[in-house]
């Protein structure tokens, strides 16, 4: 039974959370004084909360302990032009902090975009959170020569865009998205606080324009269990046909 006995903790603070004995944002007591009440070593005690943190139960802030997780909404990613419903991101909670810089090129990227090594980027790192919780980490790229004068200024016309994730190229004529999920990344664990052992969903997002030159591309990452991807396709002929 030692073994498990990480488990048999674990299964005892998730019934105190599921009853309510333990309510959400409540503080856990520390990992010395848990380890003292069920009379094990602190790793084991360790074992038991990673238990609870992969499930979503509780969130561990470095330096203030263990707290209860508050039950999170889920989000809307909507297909097409790269957005959050805006239903589901209207309320103050929801901020996004971006951060801009100019960026080489290489490897993935450069294949990606379809542009020679070492080829200058405009990177927007995009960072939600709804309150204190990571939500959605983006990366988006623009050729350099593509980017608009001010783009990546800090007071530049397009942050409000690229705070929802949005096609940022005013020239796209098609838009692709690649979706899947898989193990998150460990810049992925760090910037949204999760198990390394949950899925993310991802999508790899490119615009090119009506000359097939890709005028963008965009990573981004999700956590699995509080994101829905919706993708939405408008027929022309049955449109002129409702206009006739």
């Amino acid at each position: 039974m030692v073994p498990f006995r990480h488990r048999e903790i674990a299964d005892d603070l998730r019934q105190q959370i599921t009853t309510g004995r333990l309510g959400p944002g409540e503080r856990l007591s520390s990992e010395p004084a848990l380890a003292a009440h069920y009379a094990v070593s602190t790793g084991t005690l360790r074992r038991a909360l990673a238990v609870l943190q992969a499930e979503g139960l509780i969130d561990k802030f470095h330096g203030r302990g263990n707290f209860v997780r508050r039950p999170l909404r889920r989000f809307m990613y909507v297909g097409g032009w790269g957005t959050f419903d805006p239903w589901t991101t209207a309320d103050a909670s929801l901020r996004v902090t971006v951060r801009t810089a100019t960026v080489p090129a290489q490897g993935f990227l450069a294949s990606l975009l379809d542009v020679p090594k070492g080829s200058p980027l405009a990177e927007f790192v995009c960072v939600s959170h709804e309150g204190a919780s990571p939500l959605g980490l983006a990366r988006i790229y623009l050729p350099h020569d593509l980017a608009p004068a001010g783009l990546l200024d800090e007071e530049c016309s397009y942050e409000q865009t690229a705070k929802r994730f949005a096609v940022l190229s005013s020239s796209s004529a098609e838009v692709r998205e690649t979706v899947c999920a898989r193990p998150p990344t460990p810049d992925e664990v760090s910037t949204l606080r999760i198990s390394p052992t949950a899925s993310v969903l991802a999508i790899t997002r490119t615009a090119t324009d009506s000359a097939a030159r890709v005028v963008e591309a965009a990573l981004l990452a999700f956590p699995g269990d509080r994101t829905d991807a919706v993708f939405i396709t408008h027929h022309a002929a049955a449109e002129r046909q409702f206009q006739a």
